[in-house]
């Protein structure tokens, strides 16, 4: 029960960062010249590659946090001599096991999408209307 909890904690953790990777912010509107705007897209660019960059390497020291806690939960799980229980701390192990792999692909994935994330963030935006 205790690891179900640490695992809903976690998602309503981690569901925020994603949604936040996956979001493009709005630029202000601007009275600036045509010039002016495109130094604004170039920082606004910028921000979102350093924020890009800040949010992959908290989640990779996550991802090394949840692995360590994970290699715990085996070690332990080998000194439990009730077949119940040690089932029961399987389970767990194995759950634990498919969230990692599922969340280190999905770091992969985001790595190598960079900080446009799919070709909606500012890297890849075409500022000139709505079908660029």
């Amino acid at each position: 029960m205790k690891h179900m909890r640490l695992l809903l904690i976690l998602m309503f953790i981690l569901t925020p960062l994603l949604r936040a990777q996956d979001a493009s912010p709005q630029a202000p509107p601007s009275t600036a010249s045509p010039g002016g705007r495109g130094q604004m897209h170039r920082d606004q660019h910028q921000k979102m590659m350093e924020m890009h960059k800040q949010q992959m390497e908290a989640m990779k020291a996550d991802m090394e946090k949840m692995k360590a806690s994970l290699a715990q939960m085996k070690a332990s799980g080998a000194t439990i001599s009730d077949p119940t229980e040690k089932g029961r701390w399987q389970s767990n192990v194995d759950m634990w096991e498919v969230l990692i792999g599922h969340m280190e692909q999905m770091l992969k994935h985001m790595e190598s999408m960079g900080p446009g994330m799919g070709g909606r963030g500012p890297g890849m935006m075409h500022h000139h209307g709505m079908g660029g």
